[in-house]
């Protein structure tokens, strides 16, 4: 299977006109050699799908440009001849600056002038503009294959399983999975299983009779009952206490419920969706999880990108999130467009370029508090929590990575070698730089831990039965795969015939 072709390419993150975010150029220049010009009038954008092209068109953007040139897969950023003031991921350019091709992978930020935040990055040149929205905010190819897999999958009855750290939306994947199908007008049921008491989790889930234990005075409906004809979503599913899972594999494999304390088993209609941050297969290897459960809820499994993966919706998120907000306080005067904006895009710039451990869910949460902060304030100007938010916790660009002690490479566990992997996604420099070791060193290390392999080594057979496994996302395959998605690109571009 060909991988898709991606530009480097420019994504509004914020401009004084919030109706701007999200607009977006290809950088085609670059992918021949030539210099982009970026300026007050140059290069002109457009929203995905959208036929009007407009420049950033920003009085404090000079008319000289900024200069941009392809170096050998990444970009030197050259403001020599410019007086646009230049902030690359946090670090002031008095000159200029090499971005490496590898951060472009998730993109580095640009602040311009004090007033306009861009994402200098890799993108589809073609955006998806036929599959619905389904409520969720972003562009990014992850999204854009996330919302193609809602549609793939809303009309079919088998289980599906949402994977994905914490915070990434798994629930609005569900729900917009109900809606898109024929159940969209029956009930969605939700339950959090880690909330679950584990010595009612049982009755919660398929009720129970009269009598069945003390206090059930009269007949429960189950969760299972109450979602018939419909859908049930079972969230945090890795936290199923240990003894209903047996009950759960039952009911999944025969389609009845059988109710706590007796009774006749009751066959129901019900669409199964869950959800985990959880490693799953860690905890069927410590026998806390059953892994026949697992194959019956992975019936097709969706893989829910974290925050960082796709920083080009940063923007229209955040302001998405801002806008609710400050309508709840009947405050939404305070984003019209002014000449001092509300928020300082140096901010918006910091925030872009951190880390968001919590994804999504903590973006929201971060922004409520930034607006109760300065809810009465005209200019904004508390920021104290965020601040301190940002000072604890990096950006994963390689520009702003803390400074790590030294480290011999003999002195490290084959476990932590493999870990930072994970971590930064199979790029050897990011996990070099994190473990506090040359990088020279990282690929002997790599090269001697059993299981671990190039990118140069798989076969296209290998490579094809990845993405029937989890999809067509690059990424997804790389992940899948343990190799870094820059390696896997050369590999593919080294099997076509």
């Amino acid at each position: 299977m060909a991988s898709t072709l991606r530009l480097h390419g420019l994504t509004v993150l914020y401009h004084p006109d919030l109706d701007r975010i999200g607009e977006r150029t290809a950088l085609d220049g670059l992918v021949g050699g030539r210099e982009v010009l970026l300026s007050r009038h140059v290069p002109e954008l457009a929203a995905p799908g959208a036929e009007l092209c407009r420049p950033l068109a920003d009085v404090r953007l000079s008319r000289r440009p900024i200069v941009l040139r392809r170096n050998r897969g990444g970009v030197t950023i050259d403001r020599r001849h410019s007086r646009t003031r230049l902030v690359v991921d946090g670090q002031e350019v008095e000159t200029q600056v090499s971005v490496p091709g590898e951060d472009l992978v998730d993109g580095v930020v640009l602040l311009l002038g004090g007033r306009i935040v861009l994402l200098l990055h890799l993108l589809d040149p073609v955006a998806d503009t036929e599959t619905p929205k389904f409520s969720m905010v972003g562009d990014s190819p992850a999204m854009a294959q996330l919302r193609r897999d809602v549609v793939r999958t809303a009309d079919l009855r088998i289980p599906i399983l949402l994977r994905g750290e914490s915070g990434t939306g798994k629930e609005l994947v569900a729900r917009a999975i109900h809606d898109a199908g024929p159940r969209r007008q029956k009930p969605f049921v939700a339950v959090n299983m880690a909330a679950l008491p584990p010595s009612l989790a049982a009755a919660e889930l398929f009720g129970a009779e009269r009598g069945a234990y003390t206090g059930a005075d009269r007949r429960r409906a189950g969760h299972f009952e109450r979602a018939h004809g419909g859908t049930l979503f079972l969230d945090e599913v890795g936290e199923t206490p240990v003894e209903v899972q047996a009950l759960l594999l039952r009911t999944l494999e025969t389609g009845e419920v059988q109710p706590v304390g007796g009774g006749k088993a009751n066959r129901l209609d019900v669409r199964i969706l869950s959800a985990t941050d959880a490693d799953l297969e860690s905890a069927i290897d410590a026998k806390r999880f059953r892994g026949p459960l697992l194959h019956r809820l992975g019936g097709y499994v969706l893989r829910l990108p974290p925050l960082r993966q796709r920083r080009e919706d940063f923007g229209r998120l955040f302001v998405f999130f801002l806008r609710r907000e400050l309508e709840s306080l009947g405050k939404s005067h305070l984003l019209r467009p002014r000449p001092r904006p509300w928020l300082p895009a140096s901010l918006v710039a910091r925030l872009a370029a951190w880390y968001w451990p919590g994804n999504v869910r903590q973006l929201a949460n971060v922004v409520r508090q930034l607006v109760i902060a300065n809810r009465d304030a005209d200019p904004a100007t508390r920021f104290d929590e965020i601040e301190g938010l940002l000072s604890t916790t990096s950006s994963l660009s390689s520009t702003v990575v803390p400074q790590i002690p030294r480290r011999q490479a003999a002195e490290l566990r084959e476990s932590d070698v493999v870990a930072a992997l994970r971590a930064h996604r199979f790029r050897p420099s990011a996990a070099a730089d994190a473990l506090g070791i040359p990088r020279s060193s990282i690929y002997d290390l790599m090269g001697r831990i059993p299981g671990l392999r190039k990118a140069s080594e798989l076969t296209r057979e290998e490579i094809d039965e990845a993405h029937d496994r989890v999809g067509p996302s690059l990424e997804s395959v790389a992940a899948e795969l343990e190799v870094s998605l820059r390696a896997l690109r050369r590999r593919l571009g080294q099997l076509e015939p």
